[in-house]
């Protein structure tokens, strides 16, 4: 071997090692990461629980109406996602492709997000429904503006797969903190800012988790790396890029896995704030919540115990997360862990048709249930869109890490308005009064508990189904990766040489 054989072989090496060593992220960065979607979720949050019950009990829409509302706009807001993920594949600046979008939608996602949720004064509740659809409309275009290229950021962070399961992990640990946060703070929050007035009191929570937001969204912007990069051989080719997409299989599950998942939890989360001001009553919610200190007048009953009710969701799921999520998807493989734990809270959730109004110890039962049944999927879902990106590049040769997001954010987006406008829907077809009435009749209960129960489940038990048609197991992923870093490698050696 001659003298410069050797060197050539000792770059390679280094090259080699460089690149393993470029995949190990720091604590300090996947928390930073993670930020960037607690951020989005103090918004995502509010729009899955508040949004519907937002719009019929203090904007005063018709349920049908605000279900309406809810869907129109995210179908047109959607219409945007491909095109941003598009955009995000071809840009290119000196802090990547994906990072800057967090810095340019940061004052946008805030002022809207904030507009989402305000009325500037208007009375006709027909000027109201447009008001909303529009300003709704605003708030979902610049959160895909934000959380499709902040998603795909995720996926070239790195190609470990050890390291992408700890960042999703320690993401949706820090996002369990936001769903916490806005889940369980904001009718208290609304209560101390309004002091009777809803629409301050709205105003003055919204404005403050927009400020918090706008700090998450700066940190993530500022300490994450992008380290993973088209092949570099890979011509700009927007067709191929979705041919490419469509076409793969595992992509097709994953869109109709996010589909069904969100349309079900928006419709679940929705009916629940109904559920407990109309379905509980409040008289055996109020000597629940007493025997714990927690009330002392049976006013704040529903206030109190449907926070309560979230919290203990949030924390059981931040506990799932950390102790069971990245174990069991290390052991198991994350389709396996998925399959598995969402048909437990398929059944967790069908069950919650049986309580009646006096059985608030089984209500809260099964939420824990519920929530640790499906606490291990919380980091799985990005975590396996991550591998599905790399799916694409294994078989095609292509890697379009934007609109592979894009196209899942669309799917989430769409059935988050499909699954509150369904709601609006059957509620409203049985007979719900809006206008923050204190009673409603049999009928309109009686939609409330089918919305909270068996009508989620049933869109639950089709997301297990999707995860069958996904044929990324732990065993496939393995080698997949390791292929794929045999790639980079040889070009890299090939580059040397």
């Amino acid at each position: 071997m001659t003298f410069q054989n050797a060197c050539l072989g000792e770059i390679a090496y280094l090259c080699n090692m460089k690149q393993d060593i470029a995949q190990q992220v720091s604590l300090r960065e996947k928390i930073g990461y993670s930020l960037g979607d607690a951020g989005a979720n103090l918004a995502f949050q509010m729009m899955m629980i508040f949004q519907l019950k937002f719009y019929t009990d203090v904007f005063g829409l018709e349920g049908a109406v605000a279900g309406s509302v809810l869907l129109i706009a995210c179908i047109v807001a959607a219409i945007v996602d491909p095109t941003v993920g598009i955009l995000a594949d071809r840009t290119k600046t000196r802090w990547g492709k994906f990072r800057p979008w967090l810095l340019w939608t940061a004052v946008p996602f805030c002022v809207f997000y904030i507009l989402a949720f305000y009325n500037p004064g208007i009375h006709d509740q027909a000027q109201v429904a447009v008001y909303a659809t529009v300003s709704y409309v605003l708030l979902l275009v610049v959160y895909s503006f934000n959380n499709i290229p902040y998603s795909s950021l995720g996926g070239v962070i790195t190609s470990d797969i050890r390291e992408r399961t700890s960042i999703t992990t320690i993401r949706f640990v820090v996002v369990t903190i936001a769903q916490f946060v806005v889940q369980g703070m904001t009718l208290p929050l609304v209560d101390h800012f309004g002091q009777g007035d809803l629409q301050q009191g709205w105003l003055f929570t919204i404005s403050l988790f927009a400020v918090i937001a706008f700090v998450c969204f700066m940190i993530t912007f500022s300490v994450s790396r992008e380290r993973i990069q088209p092949p570099p051989s890979q011509e700009v080719n927007i067709m191929e890029d979705i041919k490419g997409t469509i076409s793969d299989v595992p992509w097709t599950a994953m869109f109709l896995l996010t589909f069904s998942l969100f349309i079900t939890l928006a419709m679940w989360g929705s009916a629940m704030s109904f559920y407990f001001k109309y379905n509980v009553d409040q008289k055996s919610l109020y000597d629940f919540l007493r025997m714990f200190g927690l009330v002392d007048d049976i006013s704040e009953a529903y206030s109190v115990g449907f926070s309560v009710f979230n919290m203990m969701g949030a924390v059981v799921q931040f506990l799932g997360v950390i102790f069971l999520s990245r174990y069991l998807a290390n052991k198991h493989g994350k389709r396996k862990v998925f399959i598995v734990c969402l048909s437990l809270c398929t059944f967790f959730t069908a069950l919650f048709y049986i309580p009646s109004p006096t059985d608030v110890g089984l209500l809260f039962t099964l939420n824990f249930l519920k929530s640790l049944a499906y606490a291990p999927t919380i980091p799985l879902l990005w975590a396996m869109i991550g591998d599905v990106a790399d799916h694409i590049e294994y078989e095609n040769y292509r890697r379009a890490t934007g609109f592979c997001f894009s196209g899942i954010v669309m799917a989430l987006k769409v059935g988050l308005g499909l699954g509150g406008a369904v709601a609006g829907i059957i509620i409203s077809a049985f007979g719900y009064q809006s206008g923050n009435v204190q009673v409603q009749n049999e009928s309109a209960t009686e939609g409330i508990r089918l919305v909270s129960s068996l009508v989620p489940a049933v869109l639950f038990g089709v997301g297990v189904m999707a995860l069958y048609f996904y044929p990324i197991t732990k065993e496939f992923n393995e080698r997949m990766q390791a292929e794929l870093a045999a790639r980079r490698r040889a070009f890299q050696n090939s580059e040397i040489k």
